[in-house]
């Protein structure tokens, strides 16, 4: 204690020893300190315990850190090389390819034989020939190289209407595609949309719209369904679908590639003016003639904005709206629009190209409704001729100038002719297109019309029976060509004395017609006058006069042979029965 005497508690001591084998250095400077401090021995050792572990634990864990930093350092360097390697790499391959390319292209130049074509007289159908004779060899080890040089080819070959070349080439590009090891899914889906386009212009429409469709669902699968590439195959399913006569599917896929275009590209691209005339002629076709004239006049002031005077695609816009107003009857206008459009394809593409028998075939159209049978006869002849030595004797758009050239012929008179031609086209649709092809329909109404005039009419009500069958599947009952088709139903059943449903189906056709045409329509009229006629057979004179007289007056410059004649033919008949033979007289036709 402090008066120096022993006491009951324990007394620190001071001195310590730090000899080894007693207290020990540490041991010692900790005593001393707490008999200074005045603090237990036992107390400041474990503070001294504390503060040893604390700064051991924060040098491990900048250890640690120091450690992942430097892991984290190697780990980006070696990541770092390795892409570099693959940039290396990928480099070199893109060397490679453009050195191998280069070689080849340059090769394709290079005459062995004397007999060759020389310097600049060189065509380009003898470079593509070449080409294609010799990618298969010389690139046999450079697969890549040689699918991408087979895809190029064969996508200039379709723009030369070689349509079997091209697909040649393109089907091999896009199998050594799905093969390659590195190919992207962009590279496979771009050749399936080449392959699919040169199938559709062959008219293999099914075949190109399950390609279309195909690279559709890898750009999506790839990332890509929101993009410009999506808005190409989209299109491209469209167009089949439009080509098969499914303008209500077509739509909305067409609407969707408009949308996609416009928001990466703005309102005045090439691609997007192409959208707008797909959609102008998937109205047209469907019956909207006047939606589809505004996209179609939309798409052409983009393109003459777009291309100037002379351009593939402005050829083709101007076509587009000559169709469309030539369905809305303005010949004037829609002759001129032919006649531009043929000019700039022949001088963009030559007078043999299939595109060229289609331009020619416009310009006869028009010409033949103007009344210029003869040369619209030539000029469809040069287009069937052009078409055949083009795309062969199996080709939808064959079957198309064949009508025309049939229509041609029975207005000039040549009706065995006509017949023939006609059948030969409604055959070749049946072969090339699905069973219900709006184009079969159109085939058999204008058999069935021909058949009528020929008095026929078993043959007539075959035909229109298979017809509506077709209207009605594909655009509906209340579609104006439904409409036109049961109005020659219902002359069938008037030439058959059928009259109470002849009454029945010609009031449905002018139902039909009217929600499309305005009151003094032709074909309203022409409805109008077959009810009239079966009313009259039903001895309902007075009201049978009204309809027949109203419509005779605007069926006196009906565009259908024969309809004018028939109309006098059933007002006589009118009078006579009603024995007003001196109002007979006005329309009995001159012998």
């Amino acid at each position: 204690g402090d008066d120096g005497e022993l006491t009951d508690e324990p007394a620190e001591p001071i001195a310590a020893d730090a000899r080894p084998g007693k207290d020990g250095k540490n041991h010692a400077k900790i005593k001393l300190l707490a008999g200074m401090l005045g603090v237990g021995f036992d107390d400041l050792r474990q503070r001294e315990q504390q503060r040893r572990q604390r700064n051991l634990l924060f040098i491990t864990s900048a250890s640690v850190a120091g450690m992942i930093f430097a892991i984290g350092l190697a780990a980006y360097a070696v990541l770092a090389r390795n892409e570099a390697e693959r940039q290396r790499a990928r480099a070199e391959t893109e060397t490679e390819t453009a050195k191998r390319t280069t070689e080849f292209m340059v090769g394709l130049f290079k005459v062995s034989d004397p007999s060759e074509a020389l310097g600049n007289t060189i065509t380009a159908r003898e470079i593509l020939d070449k080409g294609a004779t010799k990618i298969e060899t010389e690139l046999a080890d450079q697969p890549k190289i040689q699918a991408t040089l087979m895809d190029t080819m064969g996508t200039v070959y379709t723009s030369l209407g070689l349509y079997n070349e091209a697909v040649a080439l393109l089907r091999k590009s896009l199998d050594t595609r799905k093969n390659l090891p590195d190919a992207s899914a962009l590279e496979v889906a771009n050749s399936m949309d080449h392959l699919g386009d040169v199938l559709g212009k062959s008219g293999n429409f099914e075949q190109a719209e399950k390609l279309f469709q195909q690279a559709l669902d890898t750009k999506v699968g790839s990332d890509h369904g929101e993009s410009l590439q999506a808005a190409k195959s989209l299109s491209g399913v469209a167009d089949m679908l439009m080509e098969q006569g499914k303008y209500a599917d077509a739509e909305p896929l067409y609407l969707k590639a408009l949308e996609l275009r416009r928001s990466v590209l703005g309102n005045s691209n090439a691609d997007v003016a192409a959208s707008l005339q797909d959609l102008g002629m998937n109205y047209s076709r469907k019956g909207d003639l006047e939606q589809g004239e505004r996209y179609l006049r939309e798409a052409l002031d983009m393109r003459r904005e777009l291309h100037g005077a002379a351009h593939p695609d402005l050829a083709l816009a101007v076509n587009d709206l000559a169709w469309a107003v030539y369905g809305l009857g303005d010949l004037t206008e829609a002759t001129a629009l032919f006649r531009e459009a043929l000019e700039m394809q022949k001088a963009l593409l030559g007078d043999k190209h299939p595109e060229i028998a289609m331009a020619l075939n416009n310009v006869a159209l028009a010409l033949y409704d103007a009344g210029d049978l003869a040369v619209a006869e030539s000029l469809t002849r040069q287009a069937i001729a052009i078409q055949k030595s083009a795309l062969g004797e199996s080709h939808p758009n064959l079957a198309l100038l064949l009508t025309n050239l049939a229509s041609l012929l029975h207005d000039e008179g040549k009706i065995d002719e006509a017949f023939a031609a006609a059948n030969e086209a409604l055959a070749l649709r049946r072969k090339l297109l699905e069973p219900d092809h709006p184009l079969i329909a159109d085939g058999e109404a204008m058999l069935a019309y021909w058949s009528i005039l020929a008095g026929k009419y078993d043959d007539a009500e075959v035909l229109l029976d298979q017809c509506l069958a077709i209207r009605e599947k594909m655009v509906g009952t209340s579609h104006p060509d439904y409409g036109s088709a049961l109005t020659l139903k219902a002359i069938v059943q008037l030439e058959q004395r059928r009259y109470p449903e002849a009454l029945e189906t010609a009031q449905q056709a002018g139902d039909v017609l009217k929600a499309h045409f305005s009151a003094d329509h032709w074909r309203i009229a022409l409805a109008n006058n077959v009810r009239g006629a079966a009313l009259a057979a039903g001895g309902q004179y007075a009201e049978a006069e009204q309809l027949l007289l109203s419509s005779n007056e605007i069926l006196a410059d009906a565009p259908m042979a024969g309809v004018a004649q028939k109309s006098r033919e059933r007002l006589e008949r009118l009078y006579l029965a009603w024995g007003k033979e001196e109002l007979a007289l006005r329309y009995r036709a001159p012998e």
